[in-house]
């Protein structure tokens, strides 16, 4: 179907007319523009420029431009409350909505405007169901703020915030980290979770050179909008389309830039969501062995002290690829939104900055920068970022306090009964027990602004914010819920953690864990209507994706 269905029509052309466009303009093959612009969302506020951007590009290039919205939620602003139940259920949402506007007006191609966290990977969900030409450009990234000659973000304000209750900063200061850390609208301006998702989208193929990386402030930005709205008219001509370009081979190639850009932990759920709804399993147990043979060569922020704007300057991702591919480990022969392979897209693209992306000769790790580990504490698997942990922290164990909600977690860590060595385990947190696998940003900056990143671990069901650090382990599957063993720990139970080793158990005889099973009881859904009770029925575990499925009858 192309928008023949709905320009063809006597009646159907006067609501066309209605809308202020001429015959010429619904002669024109018609481009959805999807935008994700609100007033709520620092990196969303300044897409309707994005978008008008793209408007010019599209219609220069002979196409009919016309908006319509996506959500977007700020995980930063939903943090730490009921808001966060929210967040990642967001993403289906957001699939499903421009899924259904593209086909019931028929549009003959789509330009996605996303920028943050769960907004990015739905429209890549909806761009590979859809399967009409799309390209995307994001908002871009924000400029990183800074305090007493430093470069801060927003992570730096939630430690921040930490450490002030734990009295080791002054109120005068704090207030200072809130008024400097986020200086001007963009995604956050470290390797979290928007910014990890903006650069695959480059790897992918479904972004011009650039979308990762060019700060949303910059004129450059504005220049990319433009040549976007031009090129989606020349991907409609040659007819190329997202599953032409979202290979297997291309989600291997993005796994591999996760491990030596050190992406957030988040995108190992959302890039086998998007595999997912290309027919194409993305099984996570690939995940280590990429991992083993890829260096990590970016310590972006909250792992290092440096920003996306950067990694920008340093030569973006087209630049990362080249220096990862050294070794030959991407796949170069595949198709792109350019319209050239991925080989033809990084010729001539060099390490500006040796600093900021370590040459393959000398990297920060010869391993990458996220690690799926597995044991009887998560038999199906469970992931950590392992370029954000201390190496003190490498290999870990301790005794495990337990809690069955954020909250309670919290209020332990800030009234001071978690202690060095502890492993802080927070359960009943995943896609089906939050319901929405929750961020916890909060209690791992608690742990870090108390000092504890050394000598304390996390663990849950739940996730993390690309903003976290330390030795935080999440999307353990099994589930808390669906009685996953992390259900069956107690207070006391010694958890041995070894990432190097991608291993996590806790010590626990068999004749135990059975008796301890026989004993659990599932617990009733905490929210029983609207939204978030359809979607703890049809989530599946993190590390499927947390992708929805019709329950078996």
């Amino acid at each position: 179907m192309n928008s023949d269905a709905v320009t063809k029509s006597a009646p159907q052309r006067a609501l066309f007319h209605a809308l202020g466009l001429t015959n010429e303009e619904i002669e024109r093959p018609l481009i959805g523009i999807v935008s994700s612009k609100n007033d709520i969302v620092p990196g969303h506020m300044n897409l309707d420029k994005i978008a008008d951007a793209v408007k010019l590009g599209v219609a220069m290039a002979g196409g009919t431009p016309l908006v319509f919205p996506a959500i977007a939620v700020c995980d930063g602003l939903a943090m730490g409350h009921q808001g966060m139940k929210y967040s990642l259920v967001t993403r289906e949402l957001v699939a499903d909505s421009t899924e259904a506007m593209a086909l019931a007006h028929a549009f003959d191609a789509l330009v996605m405007i996303p920028n943050c966290d769960k907004n990015v990977p739905g429209l890549l969900m909806a761009a590979a169901r859809l399967n009409i030409p799309t390209i995307f450009v994001s908002g871009g990234p924000m400029l990183a703020g800074k305090v007493d000659g430093q470069k801060i973000s927003f992570s730096s304000v939630s430690e921040a915030a930490s450490a002030f209750k734990a009295g080791k900063m002054t109120k005068e200061k704090l207030l200072e980290f809130e008024n400097k850390a986020c200086p001007t609208c963009g995604s956050c301006s470290g390797m979290y979770t928007a910014n990890s998702m903006n650069c695959l989208t480059e790897v992918l193929g479904m972004g011009l050179q650039g979308n990762g990386t060019i700060p949303a402030v910059y004129s450059d930005r504005i220049l990319l909008a433009k040549h976007t709205g031009m090129q989606i008219m020349e991907l409609l001509k040659r007819d190329i389309r997202p599953k032409d370009i979202l290979t297997e081979d291309a989600f291997i190639n993005a796994l591999t830039l996760d491990m030596a850009l050190g992406c957030s932990t988040n995108s190992m759920l959302h890039l086998p969501a998007i595999a997912h709804e290309c027919s194409i399993e993305l099984n996570l147990n690939i995940a280590n062995e990429i991992s083993d043979k890829t260096p990590n060569l970016c310590h972006l922020a909250p792992t290092g002290h440096t920003y996306i704007e950067e990694l920008n300057e340093a030569g973006g991702i087209y630049a990362v690829m080249n220096e990862v591919n050294k070794l030959g480990l991407l796949k170069t022969d595949l198709m792109t939104c350019t319209g050239k392979t991925v080989g033809e897209n990084i010729t001539g693209c060099i390490n500006r900055n040796t600093e900021v992306i370590k040459p393959v000769e000398n990297p920060y790790s010869k391993t990458g920068g996220i690690a799926v580990l597995k044991g009887n504490l998560a038999p199906d698997s469970c992931v950590v970022k392992r370029s954000a942990v201390v190496p003190e922290m490498l290999k870990h164990e301790g005794p495990a306090k337990v809690f069955d909600c954020e909250e309670d977690a919290m209020e332990a860590i800030n009234s001071g009964k978690i202690i060095a060595g502890d492993v802080l385990v927070i359960r009943y947190e995943g896609p089906k027990g939050g319901p929405g696998m929750r961020e916890m940003l909060n209690p791992t900056s608690a742990i870090m602004g108390r000092g504890l990143g050394e000598s304390v671990a996390l663990i849950t069901d739940g996730r993390f914010s690309g903003a976290t650090r330390g030795a935080a382990i999440g999307h353990v599957s099994p589930e808390a819920a669906v009685g996953g063993n992390i259900a069956l720990i107690e207070e006391g139970d010694i958890i041995q953690i070894d990432i190097m080793a991608n291993e996590i158990n806790f010590i626990i005889s068999d004749t135990e864990l059975k008796k301890r099973r026989a004993n659990w009881k599932p617990r009733k859904p905490k929210i029983l209507t609207g939204y978030l009770s359809r979607y703890a029925a049809m989530v599946t575990s993190g590390n499927r994706g947390a992708i929805l499925e019709i329950p078996k009858q």
